[in-house]
């Protein structure tokens, strides 16, 4: 049996993340970057994949680029093919791309319905069918996708994204019963509240914001680092018994009414 110390390293392990150039998968990248993976961060931004791969470099990690549009079958097969023709095998996928158009159900428009699904729930399937087929080729692999606490509770303006988060742990279920026998496993990662580019509209309006802080348990928002070490622990053998699961890295949103203290 390996130190614990040693459970939690990625070295000799190459590391895919996809949406990595910004925000939570950004904070994955260099998590893993910095316990020893390789890390391969893929993007449909060139140069934001391109800037958080040097940072890992400065860091005295390793890191290489992908241009990736999960929107696009086509090249998603295309990027994964270039991928395969680098490494002979692929140890850990992290999935973060999400899009949310915050409106009411009943305003939404067919085109903005689509434009969330494609993107949330079609564009991350694709990714875990490549990854699914390669790591079960290759026997073995850890597979982590972006939920969110939208999969458990919802507010106004929310109810297609929720959808989407709450599809995506069925999906991951589905997966990690799948893949099993292949040694890969497969969970979710459910974050709160967030401090990164995404929610910068928020930040912006100083009630929305305060509101969101006092509604966890621990009374603030996460950094985007924070989301780095839930992800590389699921990431790490340190969670080789853990699959098909969702670990909650939201300050206690979930845990509490969130509303009013009662004196007691």
């Amino acid at each position: 049996m390996s130190s614990f110390h040693s459970q939690f390293r990625l070295d000799g392990k190459v590391a895919l993340v996809v949406g990595g150039g910004s925000g939570i998968g950004r904070a994955a990248a260099r998590a893993m970057g910095d316990l020893g993976a390789l890390v391969v961060v893929g993007d449909v931004d060139a140069a934001k994949a391109a800037a958080v791969a040097k940072d890992i470099a400065d860091a005295s990690g390793r890191a290489e680029t992908l241009t990736i549009d999960v929107t696009s079958e086509p090249g998603v097969g295309s990027a994964f093919q270039t991928l395969r023709a680098r490494h002979p095998r692929l140890d850990v996928l992290v999935t973060t791309p999400a899009v949310n158009v915050r409106k009411r159900l009943l305003d939404y428009t067919e085109a903005e319905f689509d434009k969330v699904i494609a993107l949330n729930l079609k564009g991350n399937f694709r990714i875990l069918q490549h990854v699914g087929r390669w790591m079960s080729e290759t026997v073995g692999g850890s597979i982590i996708v972006l939920s969110s606490i939208r999969s458990v509770v919802v507010e106004p303006g929310q109810g297609v994204y929720a959808a989407t988060k709450a599809a995506l742990v069925q999906l991951v279920r589905g997966f990690a019963a799948e893949l099993a026998p292949k040694g890969v496993r497969v969970n979710a990662l459910a974050p709160g509240v967030v401090e990164t580019p995404l929610t910068d509209p928020i930040k912006q309006n100083k009630q929305w914001y305060e509101a969101y802080a006092k509604r966890n348990a621990l009374g603030r928002w996460a950094r985007e680092d924070e989301m780095g070490g839930p992800i590389a622990f699921l990431a790490s053998d340190a969670s080789s018994y853990v699959t098909g699961t969702v670990l909650f890295a939201d300050g206690g949103w979930t845990a509490i009414d969130g509303r009013f203290e009662p004196p007691l």
